[in-house]
């Protein structure tokens, strides 16, 4: 009771309850919420503060940056939720952060837009060299064998994109990246699809702050490639994936396009199925299959980039143990 009336009390007020209705439309920054709600910056963060303790709303850093969202479990979600339910967007006060918050959203679209327009280019490039995104992405799902999931982590999540992919599957979903450019890409592209179940956040892939086995769905979607240890990204992606779960990886088959590292920081050109099937078994998964995604290409000595993609289940027991292979995985540099 003691905690039900700190949330009531942390809510019943103007300005918070203002916060709560902004927040339900997706998340938003401290200086954002200044600009909307047209206070300082002190008393703005009070409020957040006041309702952050009560469990109303949660925050996440991203850097030097901290957004704030509504609880998204617990009883701190069920009140905001029931409050929420009763506010009018008729109302002068509401009516005007709604404008208000139209042109914060416009200005963070823009600079998501010019940064896109920046990338888009090597991007284009790259997407020129294999099978068209809306096949992979279509065997990537059979790959998932319409399975229903609780929790899906996408790492490295870029726009966002695999979050949509599984929007219809998942209850929950996360995204992660180190840039900051490519989440607001990625926040923008999710509330465009109405994916409000869908968050994204700025986390480091080599030490995810999640406990173990939280996730039954993960999804490394053209990531690994990217890194000095992706054996290493691996297996703290395993570590949070529930007993059961499925950990499906989408990367390039061994290449010798040098190009990608000299120009788009490419750290590997591809991955063997030895290699990976190698690390996946070693890190804890079993039932591992993997897929190959040819592009149509008629010259033979044409530069093409064969798509892969690998899944694997966490073991759930002792019984689905299988002893590592002996045999050093082979590597391609």
């Amino acid at each position: 009771m003691e905690q039900l009336v700190t949330a009531l009390r942390a809510i019943g007020e103007p300005t918070r309850l203002r916060i709560l209705s902004l927040l339900a439309r997706g998340e938003l920054t401290v200086s954002e919420l200044v600009n909307v709600l047209g206070q300082s910056q002190p008393r703005v963060s009070r409020h957040i503060k006041l309702l952050a303790s009560a469990g109303i709303i949660e925050r996440l850093p991203e850097g030097t940056w901290v957004f704030y969202r509504l609880a998204d479990h617990g009883r701190g979600q069920k009140i905001a939720q029931s409050v929420i339910a009763l506010l009018s967007d008729d109302d002068r006060v509401m009516a005007r952060d709604l404008e208000r918050l139209d042109a914060v959203k416009h200005a963070r679209t823009n600079a998501a837009n010019a940064y896109f327009a920046e990338v888009a280019k090597d991007w284009a490039q790259i997407r020129s060299l294999h099978l068209s995104e809306g096949s992979v992405e279509t065997a990537l799902c059979e790959a998932a064998r319409g399975r229903q999931f609780k929790s899906m982590l996408d790492i490295g999540t870029g726009t966002g994109r695999m979050l949509e992919v599984f929007g219809n599957q998942t209850e929950r979903a996360l995204g992660i990246d180190l840039s900051h450019e490519m989440l607001n890409l990625a926040r923008l592209n999710l509330e465009k699809a109405g994916l409000s179940h869908c968050s994204v956040r700025h986390s480091d892939l080599y030490n995810l702050p999640f406990e173990d086995g939280r996730f039954d769905l993960i999804c490394i979607h053209q990531v690994l490639h990217y890194l000095d240890e992706p054996r290493t990204a691996l297996s703290e992606a395993v570590r949070v994936s529930a007993p059961g779960g499925l950990i499906a990886i989408v990367d390039f088959a061994p290449h010798q396009l040098e190009f990608l590292r000299e120009q788009h920081a490419h750290r590997r050109l591809g991955f063997t199925d030895t290699e990976m099937e190698y690390w996946m078994r070693e890190a804890g998964l079993n039932n591992v299959t993997h897929l190959a995604l040819r592009p149509d290409i008629q010259d033979a000595e044409a530069n093409h980039l064969t798509v892969k993609i690998w899944t694997g289940e966490r073991m759930s027991t002792e019984t689905d143990l299988k002893p590592t292979p002996e045999l050093t995985p082979e590597h391609t540099s």
